[in-house]
């Protein structure tokens, strides 16, 4: 009993701080007839969060977790076939579709990110290839999952433009090609999962070569005082050691995402940690079942001259070992804006809504400045999201 609830070691997280935002999504109707008082009322819930925290988690939204569940069954499916059948489906060149195995990205630019990825970049039935003769179905309950989280944006888009008082329509028009093609747009479904980790013994294959992690605890849980000082500094160095070797191991390395927002859904709580906007600490978020968590993007913050902060955030290994050796599995909906749209500051807030779209982006013409991390200016979307692509990938 001892050993167990050792191993169930409470974690302080957001969620249990009561420091992350809950919107509620109930009654907002639908993208073509969205109900205006609920949609002000969580536009200006959605505006508040992201501009304070930069995440926020949305319930009631209207997805069902048995979908979610069906997609992660069939990336189980896939992460099971034969390295040379998975590869057959390997993300290439510019294109952002496909399959990306462990250890292919470094968002950090450092650390391998240790998780099977396949990218979903558009719904139409010639898009990318997706491994529907192994796997039977694969496209059309991904296909399915994929238009409610799209369905969902679009609403959401709306309420962050009443938030900001904005035209309903103004990151609407913005967003018209979502999963039409990378030609288009840039918005991506991702589907994710996070191998458990466990000490290689030369079984795990998933592992093998990739990740070595190892950690070593101290006998007593307080250093004996009756030792002498220079024994306890060397166990206080090596305990600093391992922590610091330990926080340099991730599942996905420190990043921002690079458009408007992210919507991720995930089973379990597996190490997410966020640094809040104004702050340098890493904090965990916590898991809330059936929750979908929204984060703001590196665009979104360049077109509010970053009253809205890009969300850094990361997936860490957990140390709790009931967490660390089970599999993670997430969603992730980056949606960005169609290619050709220039992304430059806004005037916040906007005049009234009968003002045209094409005024609003005439007053902004001509106003292009540098975002912090890009280091160049931006000119559109695409451009931007090309070269984050380079730098995830560059290694």
């Amino acid at each position: 009993m001892l050993k167990n609830k050792a191993t169930e070691e409470k974690v302080d997280t957001l969620l249990s701080k009561s420091q992350i935002p809950i919107i509620d999504l109930a009654h907002c109707g639908t993208e073509e007839c969205p109900i205006r008082s609920v949609v002000n009322r969580v536009g200006h819930q959605l505006h508040k969060a992201l501009s304070e925290k930069g995440i926020a988690l949305l319930v009631n939204h209207g997805i069902s977790e048995d979908k979610m569940k069906q997609v992660y069954g069939h990336l189980d499916d896939f992460c099971k076939l034969s390295d040379n059948t998975k590869e057959t489906y390997l993300r290439k060149g510019e294109t952002n579709h496909g399959y990306i195995k462990p250890g292919q990205e470094r968002f950090d630019g450092k650390s391998k990110d240790i998780r099977h990825t396949f990218n979903i970049c558009t719904l139409k039935p010639d898009g990318g290839p997706l491994p529907d003769e192994p796997l039977p179905g694969f496209r059309d309950h991904v296909s399915d999952l994929a238009t409610d989280f799209k369905r969902l944006s679009a609403l959401l888009l709306q309420a962050l433009a009443v938030g900001m008082e904005l035209p309903y329509g103004y990151f609407l028009e913005k967003h018209r090609h979502i999963l039409d093609g990378e030609s288009e747009n840039q918005s991506t479904f991702r589907l994710l999962y996070y191998p458990p980790l466990i000490e290689d013994d030369g079984k795990n294959e998933l592992l093998r070569g990739t990740c070595k992690y190892s950690q070593q605890r101290c006998t007593k849980d307080e250093i004996d005082l009756s030792l002498p000082e220079d024994y306890r500094a060397k166990v206080r160095e090596q305990q600093e050691q391992e922590e610091q070797e330990l926080q340099q191991i991730t599942r996905c390395g420190a990043h921002c995402d690079y458009g408007t927002f992210t919507l991720l859904a995930q089973d379990s709580e597996g190490g997410l940690e966020v640094k809040l906007p104004g702050t340098d600490r890493w904090k965990r978020v916590g898991h809330l079942p059936g929750a979908i968590l929204i984060n703001a993007g590196e665009l979104l913050s360049t077109w509010t001259g970053e009253k809205i902060s890009a969300l850094q955030h990361r997936v860490i290994i957990p140390q709790e070992e009931t967490i660390r050796t089970r599999g993670r599995h997430s969603l992730a909906f980056f949606v960005h804006p169609d290619n050709c749209i220039s992304i430059a500051p806004i005037d916040l807030p906007a005049s009234s809504s009968s003002n045209s779209l094409d005024s609003d982006e005439k007053k902004t013409k001509g106003r292009k400045k540098s975002f912090k991390t890009a280091k160049s200016k931006i000119y559109n979307a695409y451009q931007h999201v090309q070269r984050r692509f380079k730098e995830t990938y560059a290694s």
